[in-house]
């Protein structure tokens, strides 16, 4: 099962010529299951659903509550903004969750889950996006507790692990990222854990997802860091969810043309019809 989250950088930039360039990474990925963020939707269209039909699809999307903020960052009064979830398989429940943050910093970010019917079993899916202020460490500590609870609300049911994705505008180290997992601090929510997937990489690879590399990236005069992940629950009775491959896409230009200002994150993980022996679960 091949899992790609992605910010997608909304309207910003060239964001028309970016359009094609998203499609031809996510094409060229052939993802199951993919978590955006910074979707935009306008004039009766969507970019969610445009990516899907594009793909063969399913698609889900939970627009902002409060976009003003944003519109007037591009001086558009009519452009909405959210998190979308692309699924080779049905959506069958979600649930869209606003995450708390203070009035100076509120600008409508949300949580999406997405129930997945596979053949096999359901995976529980999630999406989302944390407040960007380099100073807010305490407010996205509040958030990952507010998703952290999201997942346990629905991730029983199946033998396939809660899988959450997302652009969390925070370090590895971090306060956030550290609680949110719950193994190298005490977790949000008793007893969930949620291992980074990037903890399965070569330690050799290019991890950055925001980097001055990118063009779009070099003008705020930042370091390069890792902010998008992958989580991923414990693997299931049989090692479903295993974490088998982990790495970067969306790094580069595709025809003179940088699709984001965020790379991806690609991982593959274990699914029913590759699981074998050769998975030992402790």
């Amino acid at each position: 099962m091949r899992v790609v989250t992605w910010n997608l950088w909304w309207r910003f930039g060239p964001w028309e010529a970016r359009q094609k360039a998203i499609l031809a990474v996510l094409r060229d990925l052939r993802p199951d299951v993919v978590g955006l963020q910074e979707v935009w939707a306008a004039d009766g269209e969507n970019q969610a659903e445009w990516l899907a039909d594009e793909l063969g699809l399913h698609w889900t999307w939970a627009p902002s509550p409060s976009p003003e903020r944003w519109r007037r960052r591009i001086g558009d009064p009519t452009v909405d903004i959210g998190n979308a979830v692309l699924s080779r398989w049905p959506v069958v429940d979600q649930e869209v969750l606003e995450l708390p943050a203070p009035a100076a910093l509120a600008d409508g970010r949300t949580a999406l889950y997405a129930r997945l019917a596979t053949p096999a079993y359901d995976v529980p899916f999630f999406t989302t996006h944390l407040t960007s202020a380099p100073y807010a460490s305490a407010v996205r500590c509040r958030q990952v507790t507010a998703v952290a609870e999201l997942v346990a609300r629905h991730r029983g049911g199946t033998p396939f692990p809660p899988v959450v994705t997302g652009d969390f505008n925070a370090w590895p180290d971090s306060d956030a990222v550290r609680l949110f997992g719950g193994y190298k601090t005490e977790p949000a929510v008793p007893g969930q854990v949620l291992y980074d997937a990037w903890e399965y990489a070569d330690p050799a690879a290019p991890s950055a997802t925001w980097t001055p590399e990118n063009p779009y990236t070099a003008r705020v005069l930042e370091p390069a860091v890792r902010i998008d992940y992958i989580h991923v629950g414990p693997p299931g009775p049989v090692g479903e969810g295993h974490v088998r491959h982990v790495r970067r896409a969306g790094d580069g230009p595709v025809d003179g043309v940088w699709a984001s200002d965020h790379a991806a994150v690609v991982a593959d993980l274990a699914d029913v019809a590759d699981l074998g022996d050769e998975i030992s679960v402790p």
